[in-house]
């Protein structure tokens, strides 16, 4: 079935973790024997040859680049200057994968439906087909001024998460709290003049509930959970949940163990002891269903090899495009084939159409 991811860092991947995308995983993973700065090297999942063998033709691709301030001991950028000239470096890498014909960027009404015609004409065989790809920025603090989206948005940027981990330049993340500052509110007012999409994952209580009185404009979230089943300020209570199904909103499913399974730590736990598997992640996708009252409201969001790899993703997953195992899985639980599409394509299109049109 066909598929779109809304959450792959490729061009972190590309860059920071030098792996060369165009390559199988097997011969990444090759490649990467025997080399220990990272947890996860030997261990990737995603590369652009096992996205069309998945039949994951669309993805939205991102840019990141922390800022850190004296103190913070997140990884990261020790200017908003060097956090720009980071994204601007990952935007040559799909510029320079668009001229190889590996890659092709999707940013408007016109250039999706184009896309979506080519990848349903199985006359062309999918190694053939360039993956398409849709901007995103996870974490706004690359952006030195609010005037720099502006200058984003005619690259082809048309999605921002606000924030990322700890505290950011525009918004509050994952395991911090406060609200939006007055720059924070000038972007999310940018935004929305731009109709840039709105990537609610990642927001910590206090800027999600902000942000959503602020923000008239489109939310997706592109790679949550549910807080009902692992309690952490990184997952979306039911609550959110509603709010951002009232919104319109599509919530990606994403596949890192610890925000899977309770009880995870990092580093130490393995998905077969603690039984995390793609059902697991069809248990977090049925939740969000139930509150939901329908199958309107969730995709794919896998964050595959967002700085981990095999050792923290579900074990019956060996590259990403195991995710044809998922329409399987939720026809087991009774969802209908419609239900299915939707899932695994359906619910980002209608979004994106409704966005862009």
């Amino acid at each position: 079935m066909f598929t779109i991811d809304a959450h792959l860092d490729l061009s972190m991947n590309a860059l920071e973790w030098n792996r060369d995308l165009r390559k199988t995983v097997a011969g990444i993973n090759e490649r990467e024997k025997g080399l220990t700065d990272k947890p996860d090297r030997a261990k990737a999942t995603v590369s652009l040859p096992e996205l069309r063998r998945g039949n994951i033709g669309l993805v939205v691709g991102t840019q990141i680049g922390r800022y850190v301030a004296p103190g913070n001991p997140l990884p990261g950028w020790h200017s908003p200057q060097q956090a720009w000239a980071q994204t601007q470096g990952q935007v040559a890498w799909y510029k320079a994968m668009e001229d190889d014909g590996e890659m092709v960027q999707v940013n408007d009404l016109q250039s999706l439906e184009k896309h979506i015609k080519l990848w349903a004409d199985s006359s062309i065989a999918n190694q053939s087909k360039p993956i398409g790809y849709i901007l995103s920025l996870e974490g706004a603090d690359s952006l030195v001024t609010i005037g720099h989206l502006d200058r984003a948005y005619n690259y082809g940027l048309r999605a921002v998460g606000p924030a990322h981990y700890g505290p950011g330049r525009y918004a509050n993340g994952t395991d911090a709290t406060g609200k939006m500052g007055r720059q924070g509110l000038e972007l999310l007012k940018e935004m929305e003049r731009l109709n840039i999409i709105l990537d609610a994952t990642h927001l910590c209580d206090d800027a999600f509930w902000q942000a959503l009185d602020h923000f008239n404009g489109h939310i997706w979230a592109s790679h949550n959970l549910c807080r009902a089943l692992v309690n952490h300020n990184r997952q979306f209570s039911d609550e959110m949940i509603k709010e951002l199904i009232n919104r319109g909103a599509v919530i990606g499913a994403a596949l890192d163990s610890w925000m899977m399974v309770p009880n995870w730590i990092r580093g130490i736990s393995d998905p077969k002891a603690m039984n995390c598997n793609l059902d697991v992640m069809i248990d977090h996708v049925d939740h969000i269903c139930q509150v939901a009252g329908n199958a309107l409201h969730v995709g794919m969001g896998t964050d595959l090899d967002g700085a981990f790899g095999r050792e923290q993703c579900p074990y019956d997953l060996e590259t990403i495009a195991d995710l044809q195992k998922v329409p399987t899985l939720l026809k087991k639980r009774g969802y209908t084939e419609a239900d299915i599409e939707n899932m695994m394509h359906g619910n980002w299109l209608r979004f994106l159409r409704n966005a862009w049109g």
